[in-house]
């Protein structure tokens, strides 16, 4: 815990001081005395004393103090809160690799049924983008909280040549931010960039595109309200630099959390009369999402691929921020002073 105006907390040494005059008047009370005949009619003047209750209220009393002592030097902690607008964009790969069976009943299928795991499990208020990426990327499907809508384009995906794990990060972060005018024709390889429905990502038509903002980069991690999970087999054959697009990413804020599926040593797949050597590159899956404050995970079968998406879940509904707690402890304050001058008033028919 850490507080805005520590130089206030000062003002607990009062309690001390409290204490003690306390005590004081205790004393005080107590030399106050009335002489009586004996000392069984001193017993049956004082009756059956109040004991341990006495010091009750005031022990809460002197608690509502130093809470509320506390609340006024604006303390601060570190808390876990449920984010109120959330946008996931799906980047997964769709390189021919994806058709290898190392994960049952192969790589495609395995990601295709977890993915559409992992949206199912999501909070409805939560957007889903996806974005497929092999030689080229993209968008088929904008973000949407219609979960029928992604599972559709997540059973779409057609295999194609190439991996630019670049691109397919590069498009997520266009799908994002529509506005920010990212570059991304080398990406797609179309002219218009568009969900595959006719419109831009933004809803709009492309040639009534909003105007463009002026970028100005913030802290890696920084922006809570988004996220991109990018699923691959492999390492870059085509396209821009991905490490050159988790720099993008982290710019704008954007946490990029990295799943590598395959082979890290290196493996010959062949199919439809052509081969290819397909090696997982997990040093630069680790960069990006260190680059970008995300986290790398390695799924090497299709039930580490599913607790993967499992444990995304989680982490892509909440946040933890630092948060001021001052009403917390002004309310405990206040809680303690009513507790304390109700036990006074039931017990001795007066608040103490």
């Amino acid at each position: 815990m850490s507080f805005i105006w520590p130089h206030l907390l000062w003002m607990l040494l009062l309690l001390p001081l409290l204490v003690a005059l306390y005590f004081w008047l205790l004393a005080r009370k107590r030399k106050s005395t009335v002489r009586l005949a004996s000392v069984t009619v001193a017993k049956l003047a004082l009756g059956k004393g109040p004991g341990w209750r006495r010091h009750v209220p005031p022990l809460l009393m002197l608690a509502a103090l130093a809470a509320l002592l506390v609340a006024v030097a604006r303390p601060t902690a570190m808390v876990t809160l449920p984010l109120s607008e959330r946008t996931i964009i799906l980047a997964m790969d769709v390189s021919g690799s994806m058709r290898a069976e190392d994960v049952k009943p192969n790589r495609l299928v395995a990601s295709q049924e977890a993915a559409k795991t992992f949206v199912n499990a999501l909070p409805r208020e939560v957007r889903v983008g996806v974005v497929s990426f092999a030689g080229t990327a993209a968008v088929v499907q904008a973000p949407t909280t219609s979960r029928d809508d992604v599972i559709k384009a997540i059973d779409r995906f057609q295999l194609q040549r190439g991996t630019a794990t670049g691109s397919g990060v590069i498009l997520s972060l266009a799908t994002l931010f529509p506005e920010h005018g990212i570059e991304i024709q080398h990406v797609t390889g179309q002219r218009n960039f568009n969900g595959g429905n006719g419109r831009s990502i933004a809803g709009k038509d492309p040639k009534a595109a909003a105007p463009e903002k002026v970028f100005t980069p913030v802290p890696a991690g920084s922006f809570n309200s988004a996220a991109i999970i990018m699923l691959t087999d492999g390492q870059r054959t085509t396209g821009p630099d991905p490490l050159d697009a988790a720099k993008m990413a982290a710019e704008r804020g954007i946490r990029v959390y990295t799943v590598g599926i395959g082979t890290t040593t290196g493996e010959t797949i062949g199919f439809e009369g052509w081969s290819m050597r397909v090696r997982l590159d997990e040093d630069t899956l680790k960069s990006i999402s260190q680059m970008t404050l995300g986290e790398y995970f390695y799924a090497g079968t299709a039930e580490d691929l599913k607790k993967v998406y499992e444990g995304l879940s989680s982490r892509m509904v909440v946040e933890r921020k630092e948060t001021e707690v001052s009403a917390l402890l002004a309310g405990l304050g206040a809680l303690l002073a009513a507790l304390a001058a109700g036990l006074s008033v039931w017990w001795f028919g007066r608040v103490a």
